[in-house]
């Protein structure tokens, strides 16, 4: 299934945070609601305490006998208190934000009937003691609300991070991987895979200041080789018959020469092999011996009995003594080889 891409995967994040901040301004808002009403249903409260206790002063003078002038006048005194702290009530609930029952006004006189007065008090103690229940609980759950929206929005986010970060990291892979297979196509020959004339030279060049800063043996050499006879298999044969045997010999090459050498395939039938250390020239001679060996075995097993080698050798800084010299001096040796007979190799001579 094909991963999304990064803009959908943006929008749809984008999308998500937005609502997500939507929903907390909504709950942060209506927290504030609630908060403010449960302030003024704690004014409220406030307000039937005071009422309630002005009501237990009545209460306690009610029952004084009827012949006491003193109680009698203390008794209205205290329902002419409690019907003004029920008044206060009144206008207090009368001025709610929200619709609320108000107090009867037949209770609110200092000559209303006690028990509806009693009665009224009660049932407005009873119905604002349920809106500061009910604004605490939605308090609490709009907090946990909003602490489950902040858990969300911040999976959310650490989901797109990791997700960004996931997909940066597979597009710079991906990036390196091209940007490697253009340098290795740079660098190689398409059909056989050796490294071409570039980066002979680069490898060259690099063992050459290898040599001069004493990090390497005192010499290094090129062989040139030039297959004998090859223009006639594509000529013969067909193109498709000469690439599988360049291919064919390519490999054999790179299992003939050690790992610190390099083949690299010039161009059409022309390769040459650098060595990068060397002890003499009889060693030099055996790795060409082995090339000219392969050559003639891949030509006998494809059934050709057309190809064998020419190979010039230069070294230096014995034989060359400039080293960018090298690969044309070999070059030039081993036209020396084809004109004496092909099939063979050659040392350049001390004067190149």
């Amino acid at each position: 299934m094909r991963m999304p891409g990064p803009a959908p995967m943006a929008a749809a994040a984008l999308l998500c945070l937005l609502i997500g901040l939507l929903f907390l301004a909504y709950q942060v808002r209506g927290i504030f609601s609630a908060q403010l009403e449960q302030e003024y249903v704690g004014l409220v409260l406030q307000a039937v305490e005071r009422a309630d206790a002005a009501r237990a002063s009545a209460i306690a003078l009610k029952d004084a006998s009827a012949t006491d002038a003193q109680h009698r006048a203390a008794y209205r005194e205290a329902r002419i208190e409690w019907a003004a702290r029920l008044a206060s009530l009144h206008a207090l609930i009368t001025s709610s934000p929200t619709p609320a029952p108000a107090l009867p006004p037949s209770a609110l006189s200092a000559a209303a009937d006690f028990n509806q007065a009693s009665a009224a008090l009660d049932s407005a103690d009873a119905y604002w003691r349920d809106q500061r229940d009910r604004a605490s609980s939605d308090v609490r759950a709009r907090i946990v609300s909003v602490s489950h929206t902040l858990i969300a929005l911040t999976a959310v986010v650490f989901g797109v991070l990791i997700t960004a970060l996931g997909m940066y990291a597979k597009r710079n892979r991906q990036l390196v991987g091209i940007s490697s297979e253009f340098e290795h196509a740079s660098l190689h020959d398409a059909m056989t895979d050796l490294p071409n004339r570039r980066k002979l030279f680069a490898a060259l060049e690099e063992s050459a200041e290898a040599l001069a800063d004493g990090s390497q043996a005192k010499r290094i050499a090129v062989l040139y080789i030039d297959l004998d006879g090859f223009k006639r298999v594509n000529d013969t044969l067909g193109h498709r018959i000469g690439d599988e045997f360049l291919i064919a010999v390519s490999r054999r090459f790179r299992q003939t020469v050690r790992n610190s050498d390099i083949v690299a395939r010039i161009g059409g039938d022309e390769f040459a092999v650098l060595v990068r250390e060397f002890s003499s020239d009889l060693e030099l001679a055996a790795i060409a011996q082995r090339i000219i060996h392969c050559v003639a075995e891949t030509d006998t097993r494809m059934g050709l009995s057309l190809v064998r080698a020419s190979i010039g050798i230069a070294s230096f800084p014995d034989r060359v003594t400039d080293y960018w010299r090298l690969v044309a001096a070999a070059d030039e040796t081993m036209y020396a080889v084809k004109r004496n007979g092909k099939n063979g190799y050659a040392f350049a001579s001390a004067a190149s």
